[in-house]
């Protein structure tokens, strides 16, 4: 038993099976004697509903967590240099994609038997945009053991319309003509930032698919279990009227062959008395002759 495994395998359940889970982990701690392991699960604390359908997102969609990690980083760098037209683009991508991930984590949690409703589903969305804007947060979220939805102490500025620039700090003196590098960093980033939203938003889409068909074999395996569930049912009260039909059989056998040897030694028994009469016959013809 180590406290990582320990740790994973409680914030892995649903939220009202956690505390007697942890205590049962607490005291096989204490069996084994190791107080201090004891005393750290023991501190573990109880995630709340958002907080669960978070980690559910992150264990339930692994494959969701580099992308969006990567988003974030190439998000966080480019709201340091593009301008507003970019930004804007990047948003509506950012947003959409936490869209999705919060439907597809509402649906884990329906599959999980815990069924959310919009409050809890906004929630997971601004822990989301926490994790895109906070590279705390992020690394909070993928470690799977959120106990309360997370928030953006700092999120991204606004994108003015008409394609002004973000407010921020005045910038340091700037030479009178651009840095050739600087812009091609910059240009690298923005195309990295683009690559990593695109790429985000096709897996998203692969996996929406996936769970669709997966929905939908659940639901075809289900009517097959439940026709099978039905043909059972019937097999099994055909299979107790013909046990009932044998065992009739078995007793009629029985009592035929009882009396087919009551019969054989009654047939017998006359046979002998038969046997009897006619020499008892005979001695008196022969007397009387």
């Amino acid at each position: 038993m180590d406290y990582d495994s320990v740790a994973d395998e409680l914030y892995a359940l649903r939220p009202e099976e956690f505390t007697a889970a942890r205590a049962s982990a607490v005291a096989s701690a204490r069996t084994a004697g190791d107080r201090e392991l004891a005393e750290r699960i023991g501190s573990l604390r109880k995630p709340s509903l958002a907080a669960w359908v978070s980690n559910l997102l992150v264990r339930g969609s692994p494959g969701e967590v580099e992308p969006l990690l990567r988003l974030g980083e190439g998000l966080r760098q480019a709201h340091q240099d593009l301008d507003g037209a970019q930004l804007r683009e990047l948003s509506r991508r950012q947003h959409a994609l936490i869209r999705a991930l919060s439907l597809q984590a509402r649906q884990l949690a329906k599959e999980a038997g815990h069924p959310i409703g919009e409050g809890v589903q906004r929630e997971v969305e601004n822990t989301l945009h926490a994790v895109l804007a906070d590279p705390e947060a992020a690394r909070a979220w993928a470690g799977g053991r959120l106990t309360k939805p997370l928030s953006a102490a700092v999120g991204f500025p606004a994108v003015a319309e008409g394609g002004a620039r973000p407010q921020r700090p005045a910038p340091a003196p700037a030479p009178s003509r651009p840095d050739k590098k600087t812009s091609e960093q910059r240009r690298r980033r923005l195309d990295r930032a683009r690559k990593d939203a695109e790429a985000a938003e096709r897996e998203l889409r692969e996996l929406r698919d996936e769970a669709a068909a997966a929905g939908q074999a659940a639901g075809e395996a289900k009517q097959r279990v439940d026709a099978l569930q039905r043909r059972v049912e019937d097999l099994t009260g055909e299979l107790e009227r013909v046990r009932s039909e044998h065992q009739q059989a078995r007793f009629a056998e029985r009592t035929a062959r009882e009396q087919a040897r009551t019969a054989d030694r009654r047939v017998r028994e006359a046979g002998r008395k038969a046997a009897t009469a006619a020499a008892q016959l005979e001695r008196l013809s022969s007397s009387d002759a």
